[in-house]
């Protein structure tokens, strides 16, 4: 005798989440089997979509949470072969930019993202970063200090223990910036961080600070600025120009003024 079919959940995957799944699902449709037991939320992420980046879940039209389970549908007649129908599944990106999980906005960030980690720093962003974290550092980091933990590494995002996380988007330093900030949009502050430690910068006088400047230094500039963290002296010096349009370009992008670079395919 044949048993029964499973029914099949159809899940339709927003094109912005398509880059996230196996190159076999990426069609936009993957139907899946139905247990009765397992949630949307772990069907989604058992695809390779950590839920940090959905944004919304609709089961036949209807918006669901992740612990929704979804019921087979109608069961098919005696003998018949085929599977009953089950929900179709909408799953949809986050929305950008996305409301803030905490204010003031803060982010954390594993080893493989220092180039980001510098730029955010360098708009004002309160940004953690090491090189010396594991994942349960990272995580115990993130939840302790209400940080947005920022990371390449899905199996990082599905841990249910993390409280706010996102993907970051994109192979380059340029790319991952400006998928971060469309994102969260956040408001900016350039000069005010550390870019090497996320300390606060302040105003110094010049005649502070004299004895740790080169000689040509002392000579050419008359404003500085120091970390209060690892007490490093920052002026306007020969990179200045580069670093203000990378602030110029930001601001630009978050006025609307310039628009991000055209989708490339992100890192799997």
């Amino acid at each position: 005798m044949t048993g029964t079919p499973r029914p099949g959940l159809r899940l339709r995957i927003d094109p912005a989440l398509r880059y996230l799944l196996r190159s076999r699902h990426r069609s936009g449709e993957v139907t899946v089997p139905m247990d009765g037991t397992s949630t949307l939320g772990h069907v989604v992420q058992s695809l390779g979509i950590p839920l940090t980046e959905v944004g919304e879940l609709r089961a036949d039209g209807a918006p669901v949470p992740p612990g929704h389970v979804p019921a087979p549908g109608e069961v098919p007649e005696e003998g018949r072969r085929a599977a009953p129908a089950g929900p179709v599944v909408d799953v949809l990106p986050v929305r950008r930019p996305q409301p803030p999980p905490v204010t003031p906005l803060r982010f954390l960030l594993d080893v493989h993202l220092g180039g980001l980690a510098r730029r955010l720093r360098l708009l004002g962003l309160d940004t953690a970063y090491y090189t010396d974290r594991t994942d349960e550092a990272l995580l115990q980091q993130a939840n302790a200090e209400r940080r947005v933990l920022l990371t390449q590494d899905r199996g990082l995002l599905r841990r249910r223990a993390l409280w706010a996380g996102a993907h970051v988007r994109g192979a380059g330093t340029g790319e991952q910036l400006t998928d971060v900030l469309t994102r969260f949009a956040p408001p900016l502050a350039p000069w005010t961080r550390c870019p090497a430690c996320n300390g606060e910068l302040a105003p110094v006088r010049k005649e502070e600070i004299a004895h740790l400047l080169r000689p040509g230094t002392r000579r050419s500039y008359d404003t500085f600025l120091r970390c209060g963290g690892c007490a490093r002296v920052y002026w306007r010096g020969a990179h200045h120009g580069s670093l203000e349009a990378t602030v110029a370009a930001a601001r630009e992008l978050l006025a609307g003024r310039r628009p991000p670079p055209g989708p490339k395919r992100p890192p799997r």
